[in-house]
């Protein structure tokens, strides 16, 4: 009996012990995404391009609840497109776990844009609030809107491309 006594708890330093070993060395990766072309778009004012993007698409409701988080950066001529089955007021954007600043363009299903938000701050969990329904929603680089003058209006056509 004696020797039980001792037993349980030198079992248990034991155990709490390597538990101890293991999680110091344990490290958490960080989260690595790469841009994947998915569709080419453009905004179109009359006859004129002003200007073309590549552009991934969040469809799914992981896509669109993830967006660009967890990406250092994203070159001027690219952007994430979220698609959406029906067109009204999309006030969920946030920009949690988004280390960059970005703008974001609300796009109607004529596909025209109706509303802008510039310049949203990285890293920020305020909602980002639209009042114009949209069906689609454009995530750019901040000072993309000012930089090629999209405002209200100006149209936007987009085409998937085959992925092979």
């Amino acid at each position: 009996m004696r020797q039980l006594k001792y037993f349980w708890p030198l079992l248990t330093a034991f155990f709490l012990l390597i538990s101890c070993q293991n999680k110091a060395n344990r490290s958490v990766e960080p989260i690595e995404i790469s841009f994947t072309k998915e569709a080419d778009l453009a905004f179109i004012n009359g006859n004129d391009t002003i200007v073309n993007l590549d552009i991934e698409l969040a469809e799914s409701a992981y896509e669109q609840q993830t967006g660009l988080m967890h990406r250092p950066s994203m070159e001027l001529s690219q952007g994430m497109l979220f698609i959406y089955e029906d067109e009204r007021p999309r006030p969920s954007f946030y920009m949690k776990n988004t280390q960059m600043a970005l703008d974001l363009i609300y796009i109607d299903k004529s596909k025209k844009v109706v509303e802008i938000n510039k310049n949203t701050k990285p890293y920020d969990e305020t909602p980002i609030r639209a009042t114009q329904p949209a069906q689609y929603v454009l995530e750019v680089n901040a000072g993309f809107a000012d930089k090629y003058n999209i405002t209200t209006g100006v149209k936007v056509v987009f085409q998937k491309i085959d992925s092979q």
